[in-house]
């Protein structure tokens, strides 16, 4: 990814809430990585708080349905992982 489009990246997956916080999964750290991919994709790695999370086909769904209306990519994957686990040290403060 580059650079210059991460904070575009950010500022439109800082629209989806986590409903049990309601923070962003932005500010709680849920996301771990997004890569560009061949042909105009784009790759998010991401996770929950918990594992059996509740929320997270919500959280995975709400994350693709706001990447792709960003106009950032012509595709978007989102996997879901719990390598490494979440922390709360991954908030922002």
């Amino acid at each position: 990814m580059t650079a210059d489009l991460v904070p575009q990246i950010a500022a439109a997956l800082a629209e989806v809430i986590d409903p049990e916080l309601g923070l962003s999964v932005i500010d709680i750290g849920l996301i771990y990585r997004a890569e560009a991919m061949p042909k105009g994709g784009l790759r998010i790695v991401m996770t929950t708080t918990t594992r059996g999370c509740p929320a997270a086909g919500l959280l995975v769904e709400a994350v693709r349905e706001r990447a792709l209306a960003s106009g950032l990519a012509a595709s978007v994957e989102v996997e879901l992982t719990y390598d490494p686990p979440w922390t709360p040290d991954r908030m922002r403060a």
